[in-house]
């Protein structure tokens, strides 16, 4: 269901539908020299280098509000904001079960009217920077985001 692209340091996630549905940056660890990152993450990743998990982006909410197009009545407004409240409760239920050491809420990078989120995951023990080990450890997480409609 699941599909990994790697896009230069990332991974882009598509889902069955061929959108993207997300993006994992591996935890490359602590690189040095810095002025040779770029060089030594590609080495990493051509030679498979292992990684103890990283960083998953998704969206978290659209709100459909914040168009600069926008005109509305309230209940319109009360409307998007209610079906913003249900899926916030929804994503609190999956993070509980997912259970990052952290997480962050930003802007997305490509759209002012939505939220994404980014949470830390270990994956327990190392894996290797090829797309079909990542995808077994990040499947069950995206599975579990699609069963409660997140993606």
């Amino acid at each position: 269901m699941w599909k990994l692209e790697l896009d230069e340091e990332y991974f882009r996630i598509f889902g069955s539908d061929k959108n993207v549905a997300g993006y994992f940056d591996p935890d490359y660890g602590d690189i040095h020299p810095k002025e040779n990152e770029e060089e030594i993450i590609q080495s990493m990743i051509k030679n498979h280098d292992s990684i103890p998990g990283g960083f998953l982006t998704v969206p978290l909410l659209k709100f459909g509000i914040f168009d600069t197009d926008l005109n509305t009545d309230i209940d319109s407004i009360e409307e998007r904001l209610a079906g913003s409240l249900d899926r916030l409760k929804r994503w609190r239920m999956a993070i509980k079960e997912i259970n990052p050491e952290f997480h962050a809420i930003n802007i997305s990078h490509t759209d002012q009217d939505m939220l994404s989120i980014s949470f830390s995951l270990n994956f327990g023990q190392k894996v290797p920077l090829k797309k079909e080990s990542i995808l077994e450890k990040l499947s069950p997480i995206l599975d579990l985001l699609h069963k409660y409609s997140l993606l």
